[in-house]
């Protein structure tokens, strides 16, 4: 198969949506904006389908990232991720995924309002 983010050959990823018939690499997931999920059916997602947040907020102007202090986009988007607990917790996704890497399943919380349950749930739903 041929990846459909660089082109080159030996993509092993498939789209999990019924009908998709687009493959990646692992590496080459982040780059196309891909989900992949690492829990349960561990199943992965193209742009075009790759799952949503459920929350209808959207980042208030001046919004920084929690963690790096470093304006977020203006709109719900793939590289922003908010806090379903207190929904005032604005992450970029490379800035969580860090957080998420070092604290481990067990710890992983928003590091705003500490809520860990539903946070961690939400993270995991967006390929953290």
């Amino acid at each position: 198969q041929n990846c459909f983010i660089c082109g080159k050959s030996g993509a092993a990823i498939t789209g999990s949506e019924m009908g998709c018939d687009r493959s990646f690499h692992l590496p080459c997931a982040v780059e196309g904006c891909c989900v992949i999920q690492y829990y349960l059916q561990y199943r992965s997602f193209c742009c075009d389908h790759r799952p949503e947040q459920s929350v209808q907020v959207v980042p208030e102007a001046n919004t920084d990232c929690t963690i790096c202090m470093e304006p977020v986009e203006d709109q719900r988007s793939y590289s922003t991720m908010v806090c379903l607990a207190c929904h005032s917790a604005w992450f970029h996704q490379g800035c969580i995924r860090g957080v998420a890497l070092h604290a481990g399943v067990g710890y992983f919380q928003c590091p705003l309002c500490r809520k860990g349950i539903q946070f961690r749930n939400e993270a995991f739903h967006m390929g953290i």
